[in-house]
């Protein structure tokens, strides 16, 4: 939408105050729930959820840094995001591929498998072995989806550019340059805590991030009335405004996720900085209401596995098997 690209400028002074009010107090909070631990305080791990909320607000600031719309400089952008990819463990330069992929295929049937959760359609699922279906069951059991997948994700499949092996060194140099500063930023508490403090405390907070991320990525794409097109009849313009939601949050979730909820603007033009996202539905009212859900709402969306290309909609396995 023309109208949005007043939107994309980014606020260098506001970047750097919510870079800081988001780093300062995740180091602070992970440090005093170490702190209070090695102490003999156990009652501090309770706190590692909200060092948890704070690290996923840092990989939407780094999101942000991947769309370049963080800062005005692509370079200042580039060098910020593998900076939080190191406390994320994200490789910064894989995951903004990816991403770009995701973004540039968003409702495209033909364009599946990058950067987004895997789906597949009633008859994509119908063709498979009873082994395929069931791995793909399983796949989509939300204790994989928000339990063993972020795990994987985070913490195995991070590790390698898996994907992008293939495409040049600086995918590689992203993967390995990620791991070696992980593992000097977790020197220090290592040192300073020991082994089993810093994996009683890192894991959860890590954790607690990842799954929330996972989710919120879920229920942005994968919702009842979602848009999905083969290749010929695909429209980007309508592929991001009908085929992604708008997650509306407590106001405290909603400063935490980076108003990522918004995500059918953030599809509709990508370069306006999480902070200027509310600006946006207070002067375009009528967003507000498309594919408008609340949190418990979107609950309800994981229950959905299948895309019906007759109903042109997604359905749960058990309305997928009485489907004629």
């Amino acid at each position: 939408m023309r109208e949005l690209q007043a939107f994309r400028d980014p606020r260098p002074a506001r970047s750097g105050w919510e870079l800081a009010i988001t780093l300062v107090p995740f180091l602070v909070l992970f440090a005093g729930i170490a702190v209070a631990v090695k102490a003999g305080y156990w009652l501090a791990l309770a706190a590692t959820p909200l060092a948890g909320l704070f690290l996923l607000r840092l990989f939407i600031i780094q999101h942000d840094c991947g769309h370049g719309s963080f800062l005005r400089n692509r370079a200042s952008n580039d060098w910020i995001g593998r900076a939080l990819g190191v406390l994320t463990l994200t490789p910064y330069d894989c995951w903004r591929r990816s991403h770009a992929m995701h973004h540039a295929g968003t409702g495209n049937l033909a364009a599946r498998g990058v950067g987004d959760v895997d789906m597949l359609t009633v008859r994509e699922y119908r063709q498979r072995t009873w082994r395929g279906r069931l791995a793909y069951r399983l796949y989509r059991h939300p204790l994989v989806l928000l339990g063993l997948g972020p795990a994987y994700l985070f913490l195995v499949r991070h590790r390698l550019p898996i994907g992008l092996m293939n495409s040049g060194w600086i995918y590689w140099a992203s993967s390995i340059g990620t791991n070696l500063g992980t593992a000097l930023v977790l020197a220090l508490p290592l040192v300073l805590f020991g082994f089993g403090v810093t994996a009683l405390v890192f894991f959860p907070v890590l954790l607690s991030a990842a799954s929330l991320g996972v989710w919120l990525f879920f229920v942005q794409h994968q919702f009842r009335d979602a848009h999905w097109q083969e290749a010929q009849d695909w429209s980007f313009h309508d592929a991001a405004l009908h085929g992604s939601t708008h997650l509306e949050l407590p106001r405290i979730l909603g400063w935490f996720t980076g108003h990522i909820g918004i995500h059918h603007v953030h599809h509709l033009a990508s370069r306006i900085p999480f902070y200027r996202l509310p600006e946006v539905l207070e002067t375009h009212p009528r967003l507000r209401e498309v594919n408008r859900f609340n949190a418990l709402q979107a609950c309800g969306t994981l229950r959905l596995a299948l895309w019906d290309e007759h109903r042109q909609e997604m359905v749960t396995f058990g309305e997928a098997a009485r489907i004629g």
